[in-house]
């Protein structure tokens, strides 16, 4: 049963994700559910990619949601020329001391901004794996640890753009979510105009929250409930991909963590200590899509990877929402 002190603790918690998230909109006009599901991969410790064309606030986004909390911040210009040394970091000869000192690259800040990824090569590309996985980073024998909270935000255009390279499978797998902006409303629109007219709000934006705050909401996140019959759904909902005959390749077993992580997120944001199914059903869409591969055939009938997440979803049974409230009487 969730005590009296630990909803205090939740309420109170979720009122500080709420004033990061106002921060955040303030900058970005007509996307709460965009920004609410960015917050939600920051709070279950993933990372976050976002996929559009060109224009549509991409960067925009991640620099307001890295300003809204007072961490450190660095931003990566991925291009063709882009080394792996320049993300993680080298090795250079002191000549005083003879010897070799490591001078840390960008990765080695609490918000990476990584714009325009998939514009560098899959060697530079891979130079993020180590870091985004297991938070750090192994130079010349050496590990150093990456600072906490952790988070990688990426940008990428559709790949059938020009000069882009597709990010490989094993990348794609470990950012937790993948959104796309998308267009604002012709509302959100004109008060884009009126608002980012004369200045740009991005300038204005001052923290909300600090590195700390972010650190308790995250051990908050950690401690939600999760029962084993919505274990066993998310479980379902992934090995249901792995045997679709339109996927060639489906979620992998990270992807089911990052779901359960995700959802947790959700219930602690909604103010909940337990996490429902409908959690499970509203973040199965960014959390499996971007991992999945679909079969030549599905490409040539245009299916796409978001339609297989719906339909499996239709298809698998949803356990009771409160059959874990009642047996744990609350």
């Amino acid at each position: 049963m969730t005590t009296y002190g630990e909803q205090t603790k939740l309420t109170d918690l979720s009122a500080t994700a709420e004033q990061v998230r106002r921060a955040v909109e303030s900058v970005i006009e007509g996307k709460p559910e965009v920004v609410r599901l960015s917050l939600t991969v920051l709070l279950a410790e993933g990372h976050l990619l976002l996929e559009d064309v060109p224009g549509v606030g991409k960067t925009m986004l991640a620099k307001a949601l890295a300003k809204s909390i007072d961490c450190s911040v660095q931003r990566i210009q991925f291009t063709p020329d882009l080394l792996p040394s320049d993300i993680t970091g080298v090795s250079v000869y002191d000549q005083r001391r003879g010897e070799f000192e490591f001078k840390p690259g960008a990765v080695f800040a609490q918000i990476v901004i990584g714009d325009e990824i998939n514009r560098a090569s899959p060697k530079t590309q891979s130079a993020l794996l180590e870091a985004m996985e297991e938070r750090q980073v192994t130079a010349d024998g050496s590990t150093y640890g990456l600072p906490s909270p952790f988070m990688v935000i990426a940008t990428q255009n559709p790949v059938e753009m020009e000069g882009t390279y597709p990010l490989p499978e094993a990348q794609r797998d470990r950012f937790m979510a993948r959104v796309s902006v998308g267009y604002p409303s012709p509302e959100a629109e004109l008060r884009m105009l009126e608002t980012h007219g004369g200045f740009s709000p991005l300038e204005a934006l001052r923290p909300a929250a600090h590195a700390d705050d972010i650190k308790k909401l995250i051990e908050a996140v950690r401690e939600i409930h999760v029962s084993d019959a919505v274990r066993r759904y998310a479980v379902d909902l992934t090995t249901a991909t792995r045997g679709h005959p339109e996927l060639r390749l489906g979620a992998s077993p990270r992807a089911t963590l990052h779901l359960l992580r995700a959802a947790k997120a959700a219930a602690a944001l909604a103010g909940r200590g337990f996490v429902l199914p409908d959690d499970v059903q509203h973040l199965a869409v960014p959390v499996l899509a971007h991992r999945l591969l679909p079969s030549a055939q599905a490409q040539l009938n245009r299916h796409t990877t978001e339609q297989f997440v719906t339909e499996i979803l239709h298809r698998t049974s949803v356990p009771d929402p409160y059959a874990a409230q009642r047996l744990r009487g609350l």
